[in-house]
């Protein structure tokens, strides 16, 4: 392991070995994850500027849910691709467990994605050729996992989402929502500091939207992570701790829900 590595593996160790139950300090927790006056900007064909994120804040605790609901083209899926490290911002900071992305290398920020991000996308991007199983190994064998461990850990995560009796199944002799369950369980897999989906549930019906939704929740609360989801879907979002809304390249609160 790289030792810009460190900092966020020792912030991920220390959460992950609280007891369940633990009561919590009088010191707030470090955020999981936090922008400061991020600014996205992309050049068009013709020279032109386009800016769609300008001095973005946001701050994510461990163990909140955050929605983030706009407009189509708002910037909702440019914003999670900058926080889970599959972009780099123009301006401003990223920082995951305190540590600044932009002081990483390509390398060592895709070592941070596959132990300390993971991703459910609205589409699943599961591996057609390999099981379920194999697809929630995948991200544990590039980290450098055994095979042993990595086959205990995924067995355990697709039976905490409900596919026991699936795992041998490849994702195209799975239904929509399954897929995502597999998606799901993949995102854990390393254990990860944070939870990012974008449209989780766009493709599927509604009676299955909301079990996604009850798995979410339950996965929240189960495992700790912060999650951070973008959403067309107000149900959803009414689950989460705190709505903010992307407009005019800004991100503020929105609405209450019902959490708070």
């Amino acid at each position: 392991m790289t030792e810009p590595m460190d900092v966020v593996t020792a912030a991920a160790t220390e959460r992950r070995s609280q007891p369940e139950g633990a009561p919590a300090t009088a010191a707030a927790p470090q955020p999981a994850i936090e922008c400061r006056a991020l600014r996205r900007v992309y050049i068009g064909g013709d020279g032109s500027e386009l800016v769609v994120l300008d001095g973005v804040d946001l701050q994510v605790a461990p163990g909140e849910a955050v929605a983030i609901v706009g407009a189509s083209g708002a910037g909702k899926s440019t914003l999670l691709q900058l926080l889970g490290g599959l972009d780099r911002p123009t301006a401003g900071q990223i920082l995951l467990a305190g540590r600044d992305l932009a002081t990483l290398s390509d390398r060592e920020l895709a070592e941070v994605r596959n132990r300390n991000i993971g991703f459910v996308f609205q589409f699943h991007h599961l591996l057609r050729e390999f099981t379920a199983l194999e697809n929630v190994m995948m991200p544990l064998i590039i980290g450098g996992v055994s095979r042993k461990s990595a086959v205990e850990r995924a067995r355990e995560l697709l039976a905490d989402v409900g596919l026991s009796a699936r795992m041998s199944h490849r994702p195209w002799q799975l239904s929509g929502g399954e897929q995502q369950r597999v998606a799901v369980a993949r995102a854990l897999a390393n254990r990860p500091l944070v939870v990012i989906a974008d449209e989780p549930s766009g493709n599927l019906d509604t009676q299955t939207s909301e079990q996604l939704h009850d798995l979410f929740f339950q996965i929240r609360a189960r495992h700790q992570v912060a999650l951070i989801i973008a959403t067309h879907n107000r149900e959803l979002a009414d689950r989460a701790d705190r709505v903010l809304l992307i407009s005019d390249r800004q991100l503020r609160s929105f609405y209450p829900t019902q959490q708070g």
